[in-house]
Parts: structure tokens; sequence; C-alpha cells
């Protein structure tokens, strides 16, 4: 093209009013398929989205990919930017569906989803959807399941497009979709026996039924074992989690990937409750994303297949962390719910001088706790095995600073 030609067009492009620029942007085509950044917050998949709003325009907001769970869930603020009517009982608030939100420039119809829940937290600003979380709007199996998926940790990407537009690659196996929830199960093995896992990626770890836990655990007494929620495992610091059991699984046969050395929750019963009713026919477990972190994972919802394409074999020292277990508050603070053992003893400094369960997180190394996620604090409590970090807690309205090293916990026994 000469130059005189391109500088007439850009005359032409400066020279046309406002409104027809717009309209020439809003008759482009709609995108079929569209790839965008993941930003992995606790070892969940969070993008941006874009939210229709009353005038016309769009909001940007961060949010949750959870193929996990089938409902539809968002922050009272993003329900009141697009302008629904937010009707409340007791301790949740609802709405009626929005017709859609995009991603990157694809439109993402939300008319699957029967209705939108809305949690409501005491002492909340209405930002949080989850406490703990950046995301204001999970994107559930009810609205994936339309289309074709790709999860690609190793390159941080997430791409959504109809189906037949994305061309995956790796292994491949058969996945079970349920037709009302849209919740996969993935035929798998554990002890050369065959059971259904759900394929849980807005799950951080992995779990299996208490009767399944404690059978092997009771089968295997030399696997790593350990009590208390920490690290990934610290999911939303409910008062139970500082109690909850873990142990390190050998090998697990995950459709065709051979996953090794799996740290495995035992299932809480609510949990345990709600994929027995969200999953047919009722699955033992749910392999969580620490356990994938080095694979693309491709979802083929209309044709019932998942594809595994590895990309990196880098083994990620996920439990080497200080020992607490924390509450992310709806007033933005962490509380302390409970320090886990190391070698039969706190593995953090407690007591008058020490940590204490109820204490405040205030900082770490300096670093302000209040106002972040739940996988920033952990970033900032991970490190290298006798590593310290300065704890500093909240007590009655005083401030304490406690040197507390970071372990290495569900390690395998050190050979003799």
């Amino acid at each position: 093209m000469r130059l005189s030609t391109l500088a007439a067009l850009t005359l032409l492009a400066l020279s046309m009013p406002v409104h027809a620029v717009l309209a020439q942007n809003l008759a482009r085509p709609e995108a079929r398929s569209v790839t965008v950044p993941i930003t992995l917050d606790h070892d969940r998949v969070v993008i941006d989205i874009y939210l229709p709003l009353t005038d016309g325009s769009t909001k940007r907001i961060r949010g949750w990919v959870d193929n996990g769970n089938p409902h539809l869930r968002m922050s009272q603020r993003a329900a009141k930017l697009m302008g629904l009517t937010i009707a409340c009982e007791s301790d949740s608030c609802s709405a009626k569906t929005p017709r859609e939100l995009l991603i990157g420039d694809m439109h993402i119809p939300l008319d699957k989803a029967k209705q939108v829940r809305i949690p409501l937290y005491a002492g909340s600003d209405g930002t949080e959807m989850e406490p703990g979380m950046s995301a204001e709007i999970a994107i559930p199996s009810t609205i994936l399941r339309d289309y074709d998926v790709l999860i690609n940790f190793p390159d941080r990407e997430f791409s959504i497009g109809a189906p037949g537009t994305i061309k995956f690659k790796g292994v491949t196996s058969k996945m079970l979709v349920a037709p009302d929830t849209g919740l996969i199960q993935i035929p798998s093995k554990l002890e050369n026996k065959t059971y259904n896992l759900v394929l849980d990626l807005g799950a951080p770890v992995t779990f299996l039924s208490g009767e399944l836990f404690f059978k092997l655990a009771a089968a295997h007494p030399t696997w790593p074992h350990m009590t208390g929620a920490i690290g990934p495992a610290n999911m939303w610091g409910a008062s139970d989690e500082a109690k909850w059991q873990l142990i390190r699984i050998g090998r697990v046969q995950f459709g065709p990937l051979y996953l090794t050395e799996i740290p495995v929750i035992a299932w809480p019963a609510a949990q345990e409750k709600f994929l027995a009713a969200s999953a047919k026919p009722s699955p033992v477990g749910a392999l969580g994303t620490s356990a994938l972190m080095n694979y693309r994972i491709g979802l083929d919802y209309t044709n019932s297949k998942v594809y595994f394409d590895l990309g990196n074999t880098f083994k990620l020292p996920e439990f080497d962390v200080v020992g607490l277990i924390l509450r992310p508050d709806p007033d933005s603070r962490f509380t302390i719910v409970g320090i886990a053992d190391y070698d039969g003893k706190p593995s953090v400094p407690s007591g008058e001088d020490g940590v204490q369960v109820g204490d405040h997180l205030v900082a770490v190394n300096g670093i302000p706790a209040a106002g972040s996620t739940m996988g920033q604090v952990w970033s900032l409590l991970e490190g290298s095995p006798g590593q310290e970090r300065k704890l500093t807690v909240e007590r009655g309205g005083k401030q304490i600073t406690v040197s507390a090293k970071v372990r290495h916990f569900l390690a395998e026994p050190e050979e003799n």
C-alpha cells in the first residue's frame, strides 16, 4: 500500500464520528473461541471476566473457573453492577440469572444456570464472592459443558470455544459428564481397584471419601500422613480444617495418567454429600489441580473426552510451608484457626509468647496479610525447609513477632 493511501485512510478514520467507530466495533463478528491469561491463586484458575452493564458498557472483574461446582455464584457488587434484583433469606441471597458475560471477545450465555447464588457475609463490603479470593464470579460446570475448554497450566492460559474450535493434544480418556450438572468423572484405579474420581479443577487438592481414605491409611501405615489443612489443603479456613487428615498416596491411575505421590484429604461429610447429590454415579473422590499442574487439560464435552498434554515434569514442593491453618475473614483479615504438628510437636512456637489459635496474622516478614488473597498469603509462608519467617500476630489489640521455620510436611520417611 502506498504511503499516500495509508495516510488518507488514517485521516478518514480519525475524522469518523465516535458513534460510527463504536458501531464498527460492535459489528465485528463474534469470536468463536478465545484464549486469555490465567492467574493461579491458591492453585485456583482465575481469569478476567467482563460484565455487561445496564448502560451498555462493560466492567472487568476477576472470575474463577470452577468446573467442580454446578452453581453460578457472584458477589453482591457484581450483581448490582449488572442491575440484578437481589433477594435475601437468612445468610444467603440469590438473583435471576443475567443474560451473558464476556471472556475476551467471546459472549458466554448464562441461561443454563437456573439462578445466581450470592453469598452474604457479615462484615463484608459486598465485593467478595468468597473470603480470601479476588474473584467476584465463578464460572460453573453447567456453563462450561456447552464449550470446548482448555486449561493450560504450564503456559498459564485458559481457552474456551464453540464445540470443534479447539484442537486438543495429548493422551485421551473417556469422561462421564453428569447430564444435569456437567460434573466430570474419570475412570481411575487405586490399589488395582476401579473407581470414578471427579475432575475438579476448581479445587487445589485431591479428596477421597472417608471410608476409602482410612482404608488406604490403615493398609499403608508408612505413607506420609499428618493432621491439619496447611498450604494448598487450607481451602477456606473452616473450623474443622485444623483436624483434617492428610496422606500422600504412592500412585493413582487417573484415566491414562499414572500420578505419583499425591497428597489426599479425607472428605469432609458436607463435601461428600454435595458430590454424591451432584455427580452420578456417586464418586469416591475428586482430583484437584495440584496433581495436574504439569498438564494442558482439554475438555471435549461434546464427545465426552478429556485430553492430557504433558508440558512440564517439575515437582512442586507444595507442603514446604509454615504450619498454620488460616481463615480468611470478610473484613480482609486472616485468623489462625490451627497449628500443625511436626515430629509430634507444634510446628510453630505457641503459647503466651508464640502463636495461639484465634490470633490474627498481621504480616509475614513485614509484608501485610490483610487485604491479600489466600494464595498470596500462602506464597509468603512457603519456602525452603529450615528458612525462617517472621510472623506478626495480633492478640487482644497487641502485636507480637514470632519466628517460625518452614517445614517439609508430608515428607517420605528418611532412609537409614
